[in-house]
């Protein structure tokens, strides 16, 4: 249900209740309406990055959106030990460690205790300004006895709102049960609470369960004051859901003037990348943003044809990471077509489908060149076309000179010399001191380390140069949209491209200078599009959307700007690829999945599919994917990581930020016409 109503009261309810979330879909979402000098951020998240939804900014302009700015939906939460397989399959439900980065986004809502009620009656307001909008799913709903199992330590420990939740439901379960505590001396929250969690812990002893049970007036023991006469009376509660803003549609023949999917808007602006129809502006830079933003699961964090949901079904394909939401499917395809779907056992989407009309849904036969041209023509600027410098005599090509900043791993350093270039100089902004010593090691000094590129002046660039290529790719944690708590490209690790802009434009050739120059500059493609535009306006291009798929054994798309020549040419695959992943294990091992998703910093992002499987088979047992093995996937040398004693999680690390080596190699390729080579 859908509800408005005081925070105070919308407790009490809650409390009465006394049930405890056992899975929350992936489409539950919550929103504050603020009002006065209320703060934005209340009642969202524990940091200030709140923001207020509107149309302009939600990943669907139709349906009730699952906003990408707000923290990630039941992180921590697992599922009932009575949940159905079907139930888990088409309902998302991911888990969250506790030794997750601090970077991670707030999974404060992942274990939020949720309440039902029969026949609301209006809601009494005694905090003016204040409105919660909350929905929730009754059929999800466990005894708060289940406390040991549900309850987060991590929020716990991060949230001061789960604190104050947990203190307040069981204030309620002591009065139920008529358990008393000895007073406390401290009037600090964790210290009352203490002898609470302890007591939950362990049963709720001595009444157990029966003790819990909500008498009849509940109103005797409600911790919570009544409203006072100046309180405002709000509508009774809407018996159900708002219907979808989405039109069933019949057929898709007027695609030419009206956006067909999630909006209806009349004024198409392009093509739809993967099936036949058109998207309005708005739906186009909804789907640049959110197209290849993906969950902890390595499933897309929203609908493959809409970019958003409410619910969401998940492909049964090992291979296939895309999801669909139930309003395309019961709309598009045909009513009643998610329940059908949820009854398949695994479910295979409609990409991974054969090629023919499902209701008014039809896959692209070129969906994969329309993919590229889509984010290759966003052309939300048009900038004059980069100088072309002509190639140069094999007899007057010299050794190359690089500036790379936010050098990682020295993967630029390391595609130059596979390709045979002669390197000059080389020299490396990074302030990471592991990877400063894998680029030691295993380039036996020939990288020039100068640290925080912040430090780097006008004079250094005049002494270390001339250069011939600027490369870098600035951290992605406040620009990448998957990130709740992002600061953007202002503020930040987002402000360090500035430094790659400034440094760039001092390295660039004066005037009268005649003398090839070339740069290239990588970011996340799941990015805001007013971030990417900023971007690209500073840079004077747009930029080339690389995945590493098509040569590698792994998923890893990223967009790149620059002047390279032929950075917009197809992406071809080598004899030297490993393309599949059974290709990159070791003896012994085999692969469960042909390919794997995105590899990240993060531990879990090794786990495949909807049911978080290892990748590998080894002696009849899953395994996790090992160092040697990831190496390869990202087309590294066996190995090339493991110095300084590292352990397996910081040498993931490292990979997780670095550049998929033959995507490297494609772009740099054509340089082999202007500068010398053994």
């Amino acid at each position: 249900s859908v509800c408005k109503e005081n925070k105070n009261n919308f407790l009490r309810q809650f409390f009465s209740s006394l049930s405890v979330s056992a899975t929350i879909q992936k489409s539950t979402t919550t929103h504050a309406a603020v009002n006065g000098d209320m703060s934005v951020g209340e009642g969202l998240s524990e940091h200030n990055s709140g923001l207020e939804m509107t149309n302009e900014n939600s990943p669907l302009t139709a349906a009730e959106p699952p906003s990408p700015f707000c923290p990630k939906q039941n992180g921590g939460a697992a599922s009932p030990a009575d949940e159905s397989e079907n139930s888990i399959r088409r309902k998302r439900s991911r888990k969250r460690s506790d030794t997750e980065e601090d970077s991670a986004w707030d999974s404060s809502y992942s274990h939020v205790l949720n309440f039902k009620h029969s026949c609301p009656e209006p809601w009494l307001l005694s905090d003016p300004g204040v409105m919660c909008i909350l929905q929730v799913s009754a059929d999800k709903l466990d005894s708060i006895t289940a406390f040991p199992k549900f309850f987060n330590q991590s929020s716990y420990t991060k949230l001061a709102s789960y604190r104050r939740a947990i203190f307040q439901a069981l204030e309620v379960a002591s009065i139920r049960a008529e358990k008393t505590f000895p007073p406390s001396e401290s009037d600090s929250l964790e210290e009352q609470i203490k002898p609470m969690l302890d007591w939950a812990h362990n049963g709720f002893l001595p009444k157990g369960q029966e003790g819990l049970k909500p008498r009849e007036n509940a109103a005797e023991y409600c911790v919570f004051p009544l409203a006072s006469e100046s309180s405002v009376l709000l509508d009774p509660i809407p018996p159900e859901f708002p219907p979808s803003a989405k039109r069933p549609r019949l057929s898709l023949c007027k695609s030419s003037h009206m956006c067909d999917y999630s909006c209806s808007w009349t004024r198409v602006a392009t093509f739809h990348p993967l099936f036949e129809g058109g998207l309005c502006l708005t739906c186009k830079d909804v789907y640049l943003e959110i197209s290849y933003m993906y969950d902890d699961d390595g499933y897309q964090s929203y609908c493959t044809v809409c970019c958003g949901g409410r619910e969401v079904l998940l492909c049964g394909n090992a291979n296939c990471c895309r999801c669909f939401c139930v309003d395309c499917l019961d709309i598009l395809v045909g009513a009643g077509a998610a329940n059908s779907a949820r009854d398949l056992d695994p479910w295979r989407c409609y990409m991974c489908q054969p090629l023919q009309q499902y209701g008014v849904l039809k896959k692209r036969h070129d969906w994969s060149l329309k993919l590229q041209e889509f984010f290759v023509n966003d052309s939300g600027q048009e900038f004059e076309s980069p100088k072309m410098y002509p190639a140069v005599p094999a007899e007057q090509r010299r050794p190359i000179r690089v500036l790379s900043l936010f050098d990682g791993i020295a993967t630029g350093y390391l595609v130059l010399r596979d390709l045979g270039f002669k390197v000059d100089v080389y020299i490396a902004s990074e302030v990471c001191e592991d990877s400063i010593s894998v680029g030691v090691v295993r380039h036996e000094g020939r990288i020039q380390y100068v640290h925080d590129v912040r430090n780097i002046t006008r004079k250094n660039i005049a002494e270390w140069g001339p250069f011939d290529l600027v490369i870098g790719g600035s951290p992605c944690n406040d620009l990448s949209i998957v990130n709740p708590a992002r600061k953007g490209l202002y503020e930040g690790t987002g402000r360090l491209f500035f430094e790659f802009y400034r440094l760039l434009s001092e390295a660039k050739p004066k005037e009268g200078e005649d003398r090839p120059f070339f740069w290239m500059f990588e970011n996340v493609v799941a990015m805001s599009v007013n971030d990417k535009r900023d971007i690209s306006r500073f840079l004077e291009c747009n930029p080339v959307m690389i995945d590493a798929i098509e040569v590698s054994a792994a998923h890893r798309a990223r967009y790149f700007w620059g002047n390279l020549p032929g950075m917009k040419r197809p992406l071809c695959s080598s004899g030297m690829n490993k393309l599949e992943l059974q290709d990159c294990l070791e003896h012994g091992r085999v692969a469960k999945f042909g390919k794997v998703r995105t590899i990240t910093t993060r531990s879990n992002s090794i786990k495949q599919g909807k049911d978080q499987h290892f990748p590998v088979m080894m002696n009849g047992k899953e395994d996790i994917l090992w160092c040697t093995e990831l190496e390869r996937i990202f087309g590294f040398p066996v190995h090339y990581t493991d110095v300084s004693n590292m352990g397996r999680g910081a040498r993931q690390k490292l990979l997780g930020r670095s550049w998929s080596v033959p995507v490297i190699r494609h772009l740099f390729a054509p340089l082999k016409d202007y500068y010398a080579c053994e």
